[in-house]
């Protein structure tokens, strides 16, 4: 391949383009980024950055001299507008198409919106920013969406004196994922700091005052942040001919197309430790799946790997460190297997079928979860997993 072009600079992105040439691809590799930031860590922006305990300063993936070393055709601030598969180009925003032999769509996602103005989101560094610049002692932030990010948010906003209301149309936060237990545990975290955590509510649209819930009742605030999930970036595909259904679709080896793969927030992949489709919002697997993609893309066909991760997320709340392996969900069973839930340090194991599927933690020591991990990785059967938990072997 003479040219290889990645679409999508950030996480997923650079850690692909860093693969190939690590892997000896010597030819052309252009990175396109719609933001004006060279690739950077999205993770700290609902806690270091929107505490303001960093600067953005301290953001950037890389050194700029390690992404000189890339030798990278850089194109950063140009959206990607269109994919023509049968000529092998990338349209881009400015009007400029760009050829290639192989591609990587690493293009992440957005965050839905409200209808209304005026509403913040936290997706990217100008979205922290603006919200740092907001929150202010005294001052009322509503949440819309009880979320991980919408969590990591209020948290932080209570630390900094705002006055916060989360709303969540859920009657638990999290049950989806977590489980009711686990998430009622996680809520009570909030209700202990002062937050107001209003459940089974629907926002409807933002207004000047605040926000409207579907009843009619307008709930006032200085600012809002609009935290209800996202949607993968996938519109500039519509007339390419890949297959797109929440994320590009793509094989066990994230493959979407002869020569195209797709990787990281944007990529649903077929991974076969679960023996199901799934797409993934969490950093390390936008790392670990940018690698794995620029791999299969340089292999050939019969040399090709699965990418089949045990996925990983953590979340840091008031004083609780949170981790998490494996596909939690749609889970049929949860079980504390160590520790006590009331006193907010345990681990709870995960069972769909037969098989243990994920485990979650608080204020665990990360060896003790690791263990956990591989006991998913390995394919380990829930009532052999809960039997050697009872003996301390796992």
């Amino acid at each position: 391949m003479k040219r290889i072009v990645v679409v999508g600079a950030s996480a997923a992105g650079l850690a692909a383009a860093e693969t190939l040439r690590r892997e000896g691809y010597d030819g052309t590799l252009t990175l396109i980024g719609d933001e004006p930031h060279p690739p950077y860590d999205r993770p700290p922006l609902s806690k270091q950055i929107l505490s303001g305990e960093w600067t953005a300063g301290r953001l950037p993936l890389r050194p700029e001299d390690d992404l000189g070393a890339l030798r990278l055709d850089l194109r950063l601030g140009l959206a990607a507008t269109g994919l023509d598969v049968a000529d092998r180009t990338v349209g881009l925003a400015d009007g400029s198409r760009v050829p290639y032999d192989g591609l990587i769509v690493a293009t992440g996602v957005r965050p839905r919106r409200l209808p209304g103005e005026g509403a913040h989101v936290l997706r990217t560094l100008d979205d922290a920013l603006a919200l740092r610049d907001r929150l202010k002692p005294g001052s009322r932030l509503v949440v819309v969406g009880a979320g991980f990010l919408g969590a990591e948010a209020a948290a932080v906003a209570r630390r900094l004196g705002a006055e916060v209301t989360l709303l969540e149309p859920a009657p638990v936060p999290l049950a989806h994922a977590v489980g009711t237990e686990i998430g009622q545990l996680l809520s009570r975290a909030h209700l202990d700091r002062g937050v107001g955590l209003r459940t089974g509510v629907t926002v409807t649209e933002v207004t000047e005052e605040g926000v409207r819930l579907a009843d009619g009742e307008v709930v006032e605030a200085d600012e809002i942040l609009v935290a209800i999930g996202s949607q993968p970036n996938t519109e500039w595909l519509a007339d390419s001919g890949l297959g797109v259904g929440d994320g590009v679709i793509c094989d066990k080896y994230c493959e979407a197309a002869r020569g195209v793969y797709a990787a990281g927030d944007v990529a649903r992949w077929y991974n076969p430790l679960f023996g199901t489709s799934m797409r993934i919002e969490h950093r390390t697997n936008a790392a670990e799946q940018g690698m794995a993609a620029a791999r299969n893309l340089l292999a050939a066909p019969q040399a090709r790997k699965p990418f089949a991760p045990v996925p990983y997320f953590w979340s840091d709340q008031y004083d609780m460190k949170i981790q998490a392996y494996g596909y939690l969900r749609g889970h049929d069973e949860v079980t504390i297997v160590d520790g006590e839930l009331a006193e907010r340090r345990f681990i709870a194991a995960y069972r769909t079928g037969e098989k243990l599927t994920g485990a979650l933690a608080v204020g665990m020591p990360p060896k003790a979860v690791r263990a956990w991990r591989q006991a998913v990785a390995g394919g380990v059967e829930w009532r052999d997993a809960v039997t050697a938990a009872g003996t301390g072997t796992v």
